[in-house]
């Protein structure tokens, strides 16, 4: 084993936070490549996905997670929390991702996990974009400084890719001194038909906004080479009969709307071309449903 073998470093960096304070947006700069789907509504990432950073001199595995929140009455809910939790355990290091200038009783939960957890960590104040003139938060950020022993507080800006190189360096410092653990061309831990199905969901969230609440799932049901390019057929799961017409539009408008939205990412995405075929369908109470967990892969 070489000396640069010896000093190389790689190791899982967990992002823990409430929703909405931009673990997505974060995960998807420093990786440099769109890996988790982002929407203004809190709670869009269901699953534990993994951004890979490959380095001269490390690989860091950056673990998005759901949000961790208050009253989570439904499986979903729960089974997002657990998740979460699980990734918490398994990091090197953790990412306490806040949004500057805002403390809420959802961060002190998710301080409070981080804690638990017993990892190091490193608060990461985002959204430091929206503060003018950016003087105005130093305070707020010394006050963050006592609320926990972090190794350090990294004020950035995921949205504009500020400050994340000073961010992976003290990352980097907290791994362990390992060999890769991932083949130095991966990007991701997930496959093909899971970066398919998370950007009609994305699409689906942006489009309807408030009209249909959280009982949205997308499975795929077949996907096949045919003529140069990948053909998918993909269900939309809502929970309620009357949910349906509003996913489908009038005249079905509004499902060709997402489909074509979601076609065209893909094909920039994936860098190939993508024939997609939606249909929704109706599955009662899926989101309490422990079997159907399961089959959605979210449990």
């Amino acid at each position: 084993m070489t000396a640069t073998e010896r000093e190389f470093r790689a190791g899982f960096a967990a992002l823990a936070g409430r929703p909405n304070v931009g673990k997505s947006t974060l995960l998807n700069a420093l990786v440099g490549e769109k890996l988790s789907i982002v929407t203004p509504r809190p709670q869009t990432t269901r699953h534990r996905i993994v951004g890979l950073v490959n380095l001269p001199h490390a690989q860091i595995a950056f673990v998005d997670t759901p949000g961790l929140h208050h009253g989570a009455r439904r499986a979903l809910n729960r089974a997002m929390n657990r998740t979460a939790a699980a990734a918490l355990a398994d990091a090197d290091v953790v990412l306490l991702v806040v949004e500057a200038g805002r403390w809420t009783a959802e961060d002190q939960l998710a301080l409070e996990r981080v804690a638990g957890s017993g990892r190091p960590c490193i608060a990461v104040v985002n959204k430091m974009d929206r503060v003018h003139p950016r003087e105005r938060a130093l305070p707020w950020v010394a006050e963050l400084a006592t609320r926990h022993a972090f190794v350090d507080v990294v004020p950035c800006s995921a949205k504009e890719a500020d400050n994340l190189d000073r961010l992976v360096e003290r990352i980097v410092a907290q791994l362990p001194h390992s060999p890769p653990l991932f083949p130095p061309d991966e990007i991701t831990d997930r496959d093909t038909a899971f970066r398919i199905t998370e950007s009609i969901r994305e699409k689906l969230t942006l489009e309807l906004n408030q009209e249909v609440p959280y009982g949205i799932a997308v499975a795929i049901e077949r996907m096949a080479e045919a003529d140069g390019r990948l053909e998918v057929a993909a269900v939309i799961w809502v929970d309620r009969e009357g949910q349906k017409p509003i996913v489908i539009g009038e005249g079905g408008e509004r499902l060709k709307r997402i489909g074509r939205a979601a076609r065209i990412e893909l094909n920039r995405l994936l860098g190939r071309r993508l024939h997609l075929e939606l249909w929704v369908k109706v599955r009662e109470d899926w989101a309490d449903n422990a079997q159907a967990l399961k089959a959605l892969g979210l449990e």
